[in-house]
């Protein structure tokens, strides 16, 4: 089966002259359905919140949907989600389809949960989500920037 480009979650841009790939960042399945587990249980007390306030007796109904509203998100992006790949190479940070950054724009690497934030110096964010060792993560793209 022939992928089209545009919902490839993988690196497209070709490697540049004697360019070498360091490391690849490939999401964690275990990570990605704990997080949703977590998500869900706040969409959960959310929902059930929110109807209390309301006034509505059958507070119980707001736990039923926030867990469903979560569990389709889960299961529906999943298989996208689960695919995506960011490549270290010894000059760029090259995420899914055409994602490229240098490794010197990169001006900020920090953790959000379990993804690790990239931001280069014209302010633009990237996010490698749902990794097993975020900090691992964090300080292997550091390195490589020479400010780990």
């Amino acid at each position: 089966m022939n992928e089209n480009p545009i919902h490839v979650m993988t690196p497209t841009s070709a490697l540049q002259a004697d360019e070498r790939v360091i490391e690849s960042f490939l999401p964690d399945r275990a990570t990605y359905w704990r997080d949703h587990a977590w998500l869900a249980a706040a969409a959960m007390v959310l929902g059930m919140i929110i109807l209390w306030l309301m006034g509505n007796p059958h507070v119980w109904t707001g736990a039923v949907g926030g867990l469903a509203a979560i569990a389709v998100r889960a299961f529906y992006v999943a298989s996208d989600e689960l695919k995506a790949r960011w490549d270290l190479t010894d000059r760029r940070l090259l995420g899914p389809q055409t994602r490229a950054v240098r490794l010197s724009e990169i001006a900020a690497v920090r953790g959000l949960g379990s993804a690790v934030q990239v931001v280069t110096a014209s302010g633009d964010k990237h996010l490698i989500k749902y990794q097993a060792d975020r900090t691992a993560t964090e300080a292997r793209i550091r390195a490589a920037t020479g400010r780990g």
